[in-house]
């Protein structure tokens, strides 16, 4: 009996979502976020894996900000952060950075941005944001795009990456 009610409680919030759904013959489009540098420190070398040659690189800091469309989204990369990347049999490098963000009105941010580097094609990452719940928490409830380049900031390897989220027409 106890069951019944939370039972209920589902339906009526599946029926609500089900009514949200985006059309499924509609492509994603994708909306500007933000733009962070990332520093980065001294590439590790731990050597070859079963899985292939492992690569550590340090996160050192660094930037991001948002279109100054007044949603706030600006603020400073947290030192600390790592890049596990791992250079596979045909070339290509899967990345793995996990890092924090803080905003400059005092949120952290949690970034875990993955994807594979292949030598002559863009870089395209899939970034999942853990953000605490309040003004960020709309971050951790989409799916984003990050568009990567290697760049370099006063000589010290740096990484640009411009995020989109992706938001289905409905």
């Amino acid at each position: 009996m106890k069951l019944l009610p939370c039972l209920l409680a589902l339906a009526v919030l599946f029926a609500a979502s089900a009514r949200a759904e985006p059309r499924a013959d509609a492509p994603p489009k994708l909306s500007f976020v933000f733009e962070e540098t990332v520093l980065l420190g001294a590439t590790l070398a731990p050597g070859a894996t079963a899985m292939g040659k492992r690569f550590i690189v340090p996160i050192t800091g660094g930037h991001f900000e948002g279109p100054g469309d007044g949603s706030g989204l600006r603020g400073k990369v947290l030192p600390g952060g790592w890049d596990w990347q791992l250079l596979r049999a045909d070339g290509c490098l899967n990345v793995k950075a996990d890092y924090m963000l803080q905003t400059d009105d005092g949120v952290i941010v949690n970034v875990v941005n993955t994807g594979p580097l292949c030598p002559g094609r863009p870089v395209l990452t899939t970034p999942i944001f853990e953000p605490p719940l309040g003004k960020y928490q709309w971050l951790g409830q989409s799916a984003f795009v990050g568009a990567l380049e290697v760049v370099k900031v006063d000589g010290q390897p740096a990484v640009r990456i411009r995020f989109y989220r992706v938001d289905a027409d409905q």
